[in-house]
C-alpha cells in the first residue's frame, strides 16, 4: 500500500463481481479481463491530488480504505503535488507511462484542452447507465460544467466560491465594520483605516500569481456584468478592450496604490500567504470556501485564527457596474480519468463523490458538494455561508484563468499582477489578453 497518509487498508472478503465489472466495462468502453471464482489481479488506482490539509487527506484515506474492503483485488493510491508543481507537470504526466488514473480538475478551458488532446476518458456512457442514476445524483449545473460537445469528461466534485475573510480583533482594532463593505470605494476606504491604525490590510499571494487575478476578475464581473465578459471570451465586440474592462484594471490599479499587501507579497505562494494570515499578519484575505481549515493548517502554531475570529464578506459590488451581487466567481472542480485508467477507478469515483461520501466530507468541512441532497451536512458557519451564496448565485463563473484556457489564463495571471504594480495601464492589459485570446 503506497498512501500518502494513514495505515494500510483493511482487506475484507467481499468481491468485485462479475457481473459488476462487465456492465461498467461495457459502459466504459474499456476492455477487462474476468476471471470466474477466481479472485482478480491486484489493481492499482493512481489518484493526483494536491490537497494539503491532512484532516481531508485523511478523510479520503478513510473512504478508499472502506472502498478497498469491499473491493479487494483494488489498491487506491493516493499521489500528491503541490499547486504549482501539479500545473507545471500535469500536461507532461499525461502524455507519460506514468499517468494518474484520475486527477484533480478545475474545468474551463483547461480540461477541455486536455479532451482534446486525447488524453482524457469520456465518461459520457458510463454516467449514463441506468437511465442516467450516476448523473442525476448530481447538481445538473455542475455536470455541465465539464461537458465539452455533449461529452463529460470529469466527474463533478465540489462547488465553491471566493469571497473576502477577515480578522474581526484586527478590523475592531481600526474601527473597521465588515457590514458597511458594500461597494469598491467602501472597499478601499476600509483598507485605508486599516493602514493608519498599523495594522497590515490584505495578505497577499503574488509568487503564485493567481491569487492576485481574484481582484481582477471580480472587479470585470463586477463592472461589466455576464454579458460583457461572455462577449470578450467569446471574441465579440470589443472582447477585452471593453471600457467596462479597462475601468476594471484601473480600479485594481487604485487598490495597488494604497500598498495593502504584506511586505514580500510578490514572492509569497500561497500556502505563505494563508499563513501569514492564520498568524494574525493581515486583516484579510481574498480566499475559497475552506480559508478556515487552510488558514489553521499554515499557521505557524498549526492553530491559526480562532473560528470565532474569523468573518466572511461578498466581494463588494461597484458603482454604476452592471454585475449583480448574487454573481459569483469560484470553482467547479471535479476529477478527470485518463485514457488508460481501469474501470475501478471510474467505480471508484462513483463511490467517492456518492451522497453518503459527499455528506462526509461537507460534514468534515471540506467542501460543497455536488450530489444532491449532501449540502444538509454542512454545519461549518462560514462553509454555510459560502453554500448559501452559491445557492442565490445569478452567474457563477470558474476562475477566468481556468475558463480562458491555459495560454491566455497565464496571460490573466501576469496582467493582473502587472495592473496591481503599477508597471502596466489597464489598456495594455486588456490588449494583452486580446491578442493572446486571438492567437488561440
Amino acid at each position: 500500500m503506497n498512501h500518502t497518509y494513514g495505515e494500510a487498508p483493511l482487506r475484507a472478503r467481499h468481491s468485485f463481481t462479475v457481473k459488476h465489472l462487465s456492465a461498467l466495462a461495457a459502459a466504459t468502453g474499456m476492455a477487462f479481463l474476468l476471471s470466474t471464482g477466481a479472485s482478480a489481479a491486484q489493481t492499482v488506482v493512481k489518484w493526483l491530488h494536491l490537497e494539503t490539509v491532512p484532516a481531508y487527506v485523511q478523510v479520503w484515506e478513510d473512504i478508499a480504505r472502506k472502498y478497498e474492503a469491499e473491493h479487494p483485488g483494488v489498491d487506491i493510491q493516493l499521489q500528491f503535488l503541490e499547486n504549482e508543481a501539479f500545473k507545471a507537470k500535469l500536461p507532461t504526466l499525461l502524455q507519460s507511462d506514468d499517468a494518474p488514473d484520475f486527477f484533480y480538475s478545475w474545468g474551463g478551458g483547461v480540461l477541455k484542452q486536455q479532451s482534446e488532446t486525447g488524453a482524457l476518458m469520456d465518461l459520457t456512457g458510463a454516467m449514463s447507465a441506468d437511465n442516467g442514476a450516476w448523473v442525476k445524483s448530481y447538481n445538473p449545473a455542475a455536470v455541465k460544467g465539464f461537458t465539452f460537445g455533449d461529452k463529460i469528461f470529469a466527474v463533478p466534485y465540489k462547488l465553491g466560491t471566493v469571497s473576502f475573510f477577515y480578522n474581526k480583533a484586527l478590523f475592531e482594532k481600526a474601527g473597521v465594520k465588515a457590514e458597511d463593505i458594500k461597494s469598491w470605494d467602501n472597499f478601499l476606504d476600509a483598507v485605508k483605516k486599516l493602514k493608519a491604525a498599523g495594522v497590515t490590510p490584505i495578505a497577499g499571494g503574488g509568487g503564485d500569481k493567481w491569487p492576485l487575478h481574484f481582484y481582477w476578475s471580480y472587479l470585470v464581473m463586477r463592472n461589466g456584468g455576464q454579458e460583457v465578459f461572455e462577449a470578450a471570451k467569446n471574441k465579440e465586440g470589443e472582447g477585452f478592450m471593453d471600457p467596462a474592462i479597462i475601468k476594471a484594471g484601473s480600479q485594481l490599479a487604485d487598490l495597488g496604490k494604497l500598498e495593502p499587501f504584506q511586505g514580500g507579497y510578490l514572492g509569497a505562494n500561497w500556502s505563505q500567504t494563508l499563513g501569514i494570515f492564520g498568524d494574525g499578519g493581515a486583516a484579510m484575505i481574498l480566499s475559497f470556501e475552506n480559508t478556515e481549515d487552510d488558514q489553521r493548517t499554515h499557521a505557524a502554531d498549526g492553530k491559526g485564527l480562532a473560528r470565532e475570529n474569523l468573518g466572511r464578506f461578498a466581494f463588494p459590488m461597484v458603482e454604476g457596474g452592471k454585475g449583480k451581487p448574487t454573481d459569483t466567481l469560484g470553482g467547479l472542480n471535479g476529477w478527470a480519468v485518463t485514457k488508460k485508467a481501469p474501470p475501478q477507478a471510474v467505480d471508484f469515483l462513483r463511490y467517492l463523490t456518492n451522497r453518503e461520501n459527499e455528506r462526509i466530507q461537507a460534514k468534515a468541512g471540506m467542501l460543497i458538494p455536488v450530489a444532491t441532497g449532501a449540502e444538509e451536512a454542512i454545519t461549518d458557519p462560514l462553509m454555510r455561508a459560502a453554500a448559501d451564496q452559491l445557492a442565490a448565485s445569478t452567474w457563477h463563473q470558474n476562475y477566468f484563468d481556468q475558463d480562458l484556457g491555459p495560454a491566455v489564463g497565464r496571460v490573466v495571471n501576469d496582467v493582473s499582477v502587472e495592473i496591481l504594480t503599477g508597471q502596466m495601464s489597464p489598456e495594455e492589459g486588456s490588449r494583452m489578453i486580446q491578442d493572446a485570446l486571438g492567437l488561440e
